[in-house]
């Protein structure tokens, strides 16, 4: 039942905003090229970015940009910052093209709401709010990453800089129970990293113990992706594999000042112990029983 609603949903919202016309807000270009044009920006954006923003494998966004290129709206050339890199932009006819979309889009939006009661508007933009949200949170994708790449590289950064800001006293990893490199690795533990648009947006650490309780560590959520149920998501995976890895329990240290992780710990069913470790930058730990 599920599966069919999302379906009807998507009948409905491309026939609604003209998705499956060619020729879309009457300007001869289908849905494709414009949101392309759209999202290249007058500033400009590369060509490896546009993809990863809109999800396009290369060949498509290539043949798209060489469409919009024809129509004299784009050029592409290498960046002067780094000559690898290739650069998408707007030419003048492009930037005009681009605010005229602009305005199409927006009277396309008052047709949707005009025939509406305000209250039906309103209904409809918190609903469309929420299925935003949740869409976003559908396209977030968690894998186990080597911690050595660039991507976890940057989410542990992060996660050590946002302790640093939050910590009375700052932050030190020197100081701090070790989660290097080799224990974040299997078979001695993982690293679980979170990308959205093919973005670094999270991640979350396991040290494995064999048959003693498993470790969280490292657990981090992007300002920019908060709110869409990523710590719940990167929680569960984790206790997930710790099972799978025969692990009789799962268990984690966290500081007070950072009350959104300890109210998630405490919904996800972990229990307060005693101190289980000499943590210096702790003052709750806790301990979930998992069932393998």
């Amino acid at each position: 039942m599920d599966v069919a609603e999302v379906r009807r949903f998507n009948r409905m919202v491309t026939q609604r905003v003209g998705a499956l016309q060619e020729d879309y807000l009457a300007r001869g270009r289908p849905l494709g090229e414009d949101r392309v044009l759209w999202e290249i920006g007058a500033a400009g954006c590369d060509v490896r970015s546009l993809r990863a923003r809109l999800d396009l494998d290369s060949g498509y966004v290539s043949r798209l940009l060489r469409s919009l290129e024809r129509a004299g709206l784009v050029r592409v050339e290498p960046s002067t910052a780094d000559a690898r890199v290739r650069m998408a932009r707007l030419t003048s006819k492009g930037l005009a093209e681009r605010q005229v979309l602009d305005e199409r889009s927006d009277q396309l939006a008052t047709a949707i709401l005009e025939p509406l009661s305000e209250g039906q508007r309103q209904r409809l933009v918190v609903a469309m709010d929420e299925v935003t949200r949740l869409l976003t949170a559908s396209m977030v994708r968690v894998e186990v990453m080597d911690p050595r790449l660039p991507a976890a590289q940057y989410c542990l950064s992060e996660y050590f800089a946002e302790l640093a800001r939050r910590f009375d006293a700052g932050f030190d990893p020197a100081r701090s129970i070790s989660a290097g490199n080799a224990e974040l690795t299997l078979p001695a533990g993982l690293l679980l990293v979170a990308t959205l648009h093919a973005e670094p947006v999270g991640c979350g650490g396991l040290k494995l113990h064999g048959d003693e309780p498993a470790e969280i560590k490292r657990m981090w959520v992007s300002p920019d992706a908060r709110g869409l149920g990523l710590g719940r998501r990167l929680l569960s995976e984790l206790e997930r594999t710790a099972a799978a890895h025969h692990a009789p329990a799962v268990r984690l240290e966290t500081n007070h000042h950072l009350t959104e992780a300890i109210a998630l710990y405490r919904s996800a069913g972990y229990q307060e112990v005693p101190p289980f470790n000499n943590e210096p930058y702790a003052h709750h730990w806790f301990e979930k029983a998992l069932i393998v």
